[in-house]
């Protein structure tokens, strides 16, 4: 049984590191040999869900998953879906969001999650790049996709979590463009249905079948489609296992969105493989620091991830007032979080944040370990099953301490839980693969012990008379000093230089911008990081340009300036 192979792996690193190896099934379906067997074999919790008020707790088990996607399942195949149609989806943090995604699995149907930030637009972006048939989606979300149907030729079936029902007239008198969608009931359609899944019938799965399409941020380009196939979910064991720590006692909280690919790392796979319950905080509007804090204890929180956003935030509090007992294990992803943050978090929960470093590309292959020393400010040691190493641009192993290429080694074999290119219309793009390495696009550094520290987006180094600077290491000197909520670098063309820093600084309540305070922040930067990494040219934003998934587009900054 699969849910049974990993209790016994040994999670030393340097044995994992020798001798762990990820055999994936061929006919290996998540839906079907993970949730449907944990609701056999031990129906515990599966998720833990809040409402937003944090109020009302509501303990939902496997078998209930197992049952509504055996039902949706069922559904999508009554209505006219089929194996290796695309559905696009964008549902919150609600257990529907379960109900779907596995339901899609066990009908083959592939699922593309997209954040609850996505606008009209951006939809029908994803949905003609696939030639989608399906949009599931939350009720908030209806009238969006009822603005681009028209320009959106496959799609031929709407179903929506919740209630909705098209307004007839917009504010103008004029009838809604897409209102005459038929808009499906998702419990009208389950309520019928079985929850046994003939697997024959619908169309049986195999492992290198496509289950999913994740699209990247986008912080250079339109965002890329990233397919998944259905060993993806299991090979994030080596997530669970190695960096995240999980086992069957653990209550799970990790903070991110439904549409990113952070979510099948920390909402989906790792923790249901292995048994763990997942918190799921549906919380709305501004992001409530207290809400939060105070949740970790009220739950019992044992294994804790949030994006380095939020571990400033908390950073900002006075957090000696709030109870973390229950936590063992924090971890951090998505861009590397700041020395003096970790520092303080330790300080108060006793816990260190653990980095870890993927894409979606990948699952999680670079980490640091509870059995291993914890390095502050580095990604941590490649992850068993991957050779992660630092390369030059022609895939030659860089000395210790140079700047290099992130990349994953497939000269000899396929690691499990890499991509094999981006989708798109003419095949496969794999333009990232060269000289037997899978390329990140990252850059970063190896220390003596076989650290990783990274160092930026390739396409962000700065280069300056000479020097390689990561913007990275300079917004981390710039955190530092008290004004500073947030910064973004870049590099800025100079003909003497060939690029000189500038910073683009919120600053933090209370202050003001000033040239006297621009010139006391160029100090602080020169004694506390290397002085020619200081940014010569300073302007005060009240905002930063993002991506949807919250990472600073520092090319937009770069074309402003």
């Amino acid at each position: 049984m699969i849910i049974d192979k990993f209790s016994a792996v040994d999670r030393s690193f340097e044995t994992a590191k020798l001798n762990f190896k990820n055999e994936i099934p061929k006919d290996f379906n998540f839906a079907f040999d993970v949730i449907d067997a944990w609701a056999k074999w031990k129906d515990k919790t599966a998720l833990i869900s809040v409402s937003t008020d944090c109020q009302t707790i509501e303990k939902i088990s496997y078998s209930t998953i197992s049952d509504m996607s055996g039902k949706f399942a069922n559904a999508l195949h009554s209505i006219g879906l089929k194996k290796g149609d695309f559905a696009c989806v964008v549902i919150g943090r609600i257990p529907e969001w379960y109900s779907v995604l596995f339901g899609c699995m066990k009908a083959g149907v592939i699922s593309m999650p997209g954040t609850n930030l996505l606008t009209a637009k951006d939809i029908a972006y994803r949905v003609n790049h696939s030639g989608a048939k399906a949009v599931i989606v939350s009720e908030e979300h209806c009238s969006k996709v009822d603005e681009i149907s028209k320009a959106c030729p496959t799609l031929e079936y709407f179903i929506v979590v919740g209630d909705y029902e098209a307004p007839k007239k917009n504010l103008f008198g004029v009838f809604n463009i897409g209102g005459n969608n038929k808009w499906l009931n998702f419990d009208d359609l389950c309520h019928h249905q079985s929850v046994e899944v003939d697997r024959a019938k619908i169309g049986n799965t195999v492992s290198s079948d496509m289950m999913m399409a994740y699209f990247t941020s986008g912080t250079t380009a339109l965002p890329k489609m990233v397919p998944r196939d259905y060993s993806y979910a299991l090979a994030h064991a080596a997530t669970g296992l190695f960096w995240m720590d999980l086992s069957e006692e653990d209550i799970h909280w990790t903070l991110t969105d439904t549409g990113w690919a952070k979510a099948a790392w920390g909402m989906l796979f790792p923790q249901l493989l292995l048994g763990a319950s997942i918190v799921l905080y549906d919380s709305e509007g501004q992001f409530d620091v207290e809400a939060h804090l105070n949740l970790i204890h009220k739950l019992g929180v044992t294994t804790f991830c949030a994006p380095p956003t939020v571990y400033r935030l908390f950073a900002q509090r006075d957090l000696k007032g709030f109870d973390f007992s229950s936590l063992r294990r924090c971890i951090g992803a998505g861009e590397p979080l700041n020395p003096e943050v970790i520092r303080y978090w330790q300080d108060v929960t006793d816990t260190i944040v653990a980095d870890g470093y993927g894409q979606t590309e990948t699952i999680n292959i670079v980490g640091n370990f509870p059995d291993k020393e914890t390095k502050i400010g580095s990604m941590g040691l490649p992850v068993p099953g991957f050779d992660v190493d630092i390369v030059s641009d022609e895939g030659e192993r860089m000395p210790d301490n140079e700047v290099g290429n992130i990349a994953i080694n497939i000269e000899h074999e396929w690691p499990a839980g890499l991509f094999e290119g981006y989708y798109t219309e003419d095949g496969l793009d794999k333009s990232s693969f060269r000289h037997g390495w899978y390329f990140t696009g990252d850059t970063a550094k190896r220390d003596e012990d076989g650290y990783l520290w990274f160092v930026g987006r390739a396409d962000d180094l700065i280069s300056s008379a000479g020097y390689r600077i990561s913007p990275f290491e300079v917004e981390s000197s710039l955190l530092e000093h008290d004004a500073v909520a947030e910064s973004a670098v870049i590099g800025l063309a100079d003909e003497t230089r060939g690029q000189v820093v500038m910073a683009y600084i919120i600053l933090a309540n209370g202050y003001e911008p000033t040239e006297t305070l621009a010139k006391e922040i160029q100090e602080f930067c020169k004694q506390h990081t290397a002085p020619y990494k200081y940014p010569r040219i300073i302007e005060f934003v009240d905002e930063l340009p993002k991506t949807i998934s919250g990472k600073i587009r520092r090319v937009e900054l770069r074309e402003k300036a």
